[in-house]
């Protein structure tokens, strides 16, 4: 049993938690399993910790919304629950679990949109997963080719994006082109570490079992039994996507993920993410995936950015 104290900071309490305690009585009777109590300005809250975890959101929603319109209503209590269990995953989910990370810590799935990656990669041998910064979908993704590895489904691993400077310029790096990406790449090296003991990682890249490589490394090979994995994607041009895609052999799986609304090519040149999703969104065998903000996992307040850049007009400097 776990218990968290939330304090509610230049609020009116009567238009927050409704006449008799009415709004709170509402979240609390979708909580059975836990205990939720005002006192004064603060809400007490005991329970399980995944109930915790949800009970937390639903209330930060709550408080967001009294800011934004002034009062809170049994509606709006309904709405926020309703919206934060469809989008949550149980730990008790037969597909939550994907695999025990280097600490014997259980690498999950924590969003329903990311149980669809997980389900669409089964079902697919290519996918397509689309979504804003901190959504997990290139976590899930490497966790993903690391149990078909762990499992022997797949011999390797690949791993792989284009060499596009965003606001940086690679020219003035040390090294030749692998060199000059890997600090790129450091999100994929730091999932793998999660994922894999030091040592262990260390022999599985010395003999190229597991692989990370900028785009360009792809070119002319033919990739069999093995897990391939596209980042950054929407960063390729329409030439390199259809180069990326046409190195599937037999026994191997793909993962293409992006977000198109992070695109650092030159103005004149069109996407080969972009492109791809318009083509092959009719064909058998290949998977789409939309992850969005509600899927973020980062911390509490990537959602509201994301969704505050959203919303904003965009303007020329």
């Amino acid at each position: 049993m776990i218990e968290k104290t939330i304090t509610l900071e230049n609020i009116s309490l009567i238009d927050f938690l409704g006449v008799e305690n009415k709004n709170i009585n509402q979240l609390a009777s979708s909580f059975p399993k836990s205990k939720i109590v005002t006192r004064g300005n603060e809400i007490l809250v005991q329970g399980e910790k995944e109930d915790i975890v949800q009970i937390t959101d639903i209330l930060n929603s709550l408080i967001e919304h009294f800011h934004q319109y002034g009062r809170v209503t049994e509606e709006n209590v309904k709405g926020y629950v309703t919206q934060e269990k469809h989008e949550y995953v149980s730990d008790e989910s037969a597909d939550g679990l994907l695999l025990y990370g280097t600490r014997g810590t259980p690498i999950k799935v924590k969003t329903v949109n990311q149980q669809k990656l997980v389900q669409s990669v089964k079902d697919n041998d290519l996918v397509f997963a689309l979504g804003p910064a901190g959504t997990g979908k290139t976590y899930i993704s490497v966790a993903m080719a690391v149990r078909a590895l762990k499992n022997k489904q797949v011999k390797k691993i690949i791993i792989t994006r284009p060499a596009v400077e965003a606001g940086e310029n690679l020219g003035f790096l040390p090294g030749d082109l692998k060199e000059k990406i890997d600090p790129y790449l450091r999100p994929i090296y730091d999932a793998l570490h999660d994922m894999i003991p030091f040592e262990k990682l260390g022999y599985y890249m010395e003999r190229e079992i597991i692989e990370i490589a900028p785009l360009a490394y792809m070119r002319g090979r033919t990739l069999n039994n093995a897990f391939i994995l596209l980042d950054e994607a929407q960063n390729t041009t329409p030439m390199q996507m259809k180069m990326f895609l046409t190195r599937m052999g037999p026994n191997s799986k793909m993962i293409v993920t992006g977000d198109t609304s992070q695109i650092d090519l030159p103005s004149n040149q069109r996407s080969g993410l972009k492109e791809a999703v318009r083509i092959l969104n009719q064909t058998p065998g290949i998977g789409f995936v939309e992850l969005n903000e509600r899927d973020v996992v980062r911390h509490r307040l990537v959602k509201s950015i994301i969704e505050a850049y959203g919303k904003a007009p965009s303007k020329s400097d």
